[in-house]
């Protein structure tokens, strides 16, 4: 009985493919940054600016959320 449950389980995990797409966008986005950053070494600098403030906002630890600033 254990191992019918057990391969039920890895079937409905193997399956599961929610949040997917989500990740294939921020991985292209990732990629398309760095590409253009690589090909237009003009604008590395604003795609370098624009990742940090991506990264700040998902840390939760920004230059505004810094205690005393």
């Amino acid at each position: 009985m254990t191992k019918i449950v057990n391969a039920t389980l890895r079937l409905k995990i193997w399956k599961d493919n929610h949040g997917q797409d989500l990740v294939e966008y921020a991985l292209m986005a990732g990629f398309l940054g760095a590409a253009s950053g690589f090909t237009l070494p003009a604008v590395a600098a604003d795609i370098a600016t624009v990742f940090s403030k991506v990264v700040y906002v998902l840390i939760g630890s920004g230059p505004d959320t810094a205690p005393g600033g």
